[in-house]
């Protein structure tokens, strides 16, 4: 089966231009939702201006000189907050050509109490340049704006399921658990292997993606080959995460994707948003007119799907930061190197 190159394309902004528009939103949003699990979304609302202000810092961030990021090396954070060198995160056990810089909601640590789930330690304070104070401003301005729109946009996909656009607003709110990642791929490593980052899945409800124009993003699609995902431009690429195919047991999917390293030297800038739920969020069930239809909850026996949020999270953070877990949480890991997730 062949397949377009491009993903589907999602115009938000349908949703205010009368009932016609917006039953052709809900019909284009289920499919992209239940067949691919991928979409390109438009109409978001957000300026370039507003992204300008992101793009720009982030790429300070980047030219600052590597001792005042390394400053900032997640091994320091028990919250896996900072900065992640090239090659020291992983995916699939194998080390993703990238470095990062890994930011959340602004609070103060939550440090578990005897008896508390381990995933609190998930919450608490970002790590940020001296030097660039820009940064903490564009960066967390980017996580408010960007979670109202995957708000609007969660409300919109449940709708076009037949599902209460409010079902899961309960486990969001003030204490919802957003994370932004600024990254950086330097290029080819050099050394035959061309991951950028390893094939994955998303831990929580969306993703929304903002890439330039380099290209490297790619899908995996029903005849499992991974398949290009061309850069639109004023686009977010959007997917959904692993809660949200547990909460429609399988309807809705999550699917596995990739970065391909660019050429030699060239450089490529992205900036993942997830929209995450509170960490004690359990997910219920969601009451929708399809649920009969539904496949299943993928079953994958090395990436266990938690109905709770921080069990989903704490997974992934032990397993991608190799390093910072050591160095904090080796109570928290087994010999095999998968997360003991038992508070």
């Amino acid at each position: 089966m062949s397949y377009p190159s491009q993903l589907p394309i999602v115009d938000l902004a349908a949703a205010d231009r009368g009932p016609q528009a917006r039953r052709l939103l809900h019909a284009q949003l289920h499919s992209a939702a239940h067949d691919v699990g991928f979409f390109q979304l438009v109409g978001h609302g957000v300026t370039e201006a507003e992204t300008r202000a992101l793009t720009d810092a982030m790429h300070a961030f980047f030219a600052l000189p590597e001792g005042d990021r390394l400053a900032l090396d997640t091994t320091n954070s028990p919250h896996f907050r900072g900065y992640t060198r090239i090659g020291d995160e992983r995916t699939g056990g194998a080390r993703d050509w990238r470095d990062q810089l890994d930011i959340g909601a602004e609070r103060p640590a939550h440090v578990p109490a005897p008896g508390e789930p381990p995933y609190w330690w998930l919450q608490g304070p970002n790590q940020w340049p001296e030097r660039l104070p820009e940064l903490r401003l564009a960066a967390l301005n980017w996580i408010e704006r960007l979670s109202g729109v995957a708000e609007r946009l969660l409300h919109e996909l449940l709708a076009s399921i037949g599902a209460a656009p409010d079902f899961y607003d309960d486990v969001f709110g003030a204490r919802a658990h957003p994370h932004l990642k600024l990254v950086r791929y330097p290029g080819s490593s050099g050394e035959g292997d061309d991951q950028g980052v390893g094939a994955h899945k998303d831990y929580g409800f969306l993703t929304l993606l903002l890439q330039d124009q380099v290209g490297g993003l790619q899908v995996e699609r029903e005849d499992g080959l991974f398949h290009d995902v061309p850069p639109l431009p004023g686009a977010f690429v959007v997917n959904l995460g692993e809660l949200l195919e547990v909460a429609t047991n399988g309807y809705l999917v999550a699917t596995n994707h990739r970065v391909v390293s660019p050429p030699g030297a060239t450089e490529r800038f992205s900036v993942p948003f997830f929209y995450n739920p509170r960490l004690d969020a359990r997910i219920t069930p969601l009451d929708f007119p399809y649920a009969a239809a539904a496949p299943g909850v993928t079953a994958d026996p090395v990436n266990p799907l938690f109905a709770e949020y921080g069990l989903n999270e704490l997974k992934g953070k032990l397993r991608a930061h190799p390093l910072a877990a050591a160095r904090h949480h080796a109570d928290l890991l087994v010999r095999n190197g998968r997360p003991a997730m038992s508070a």
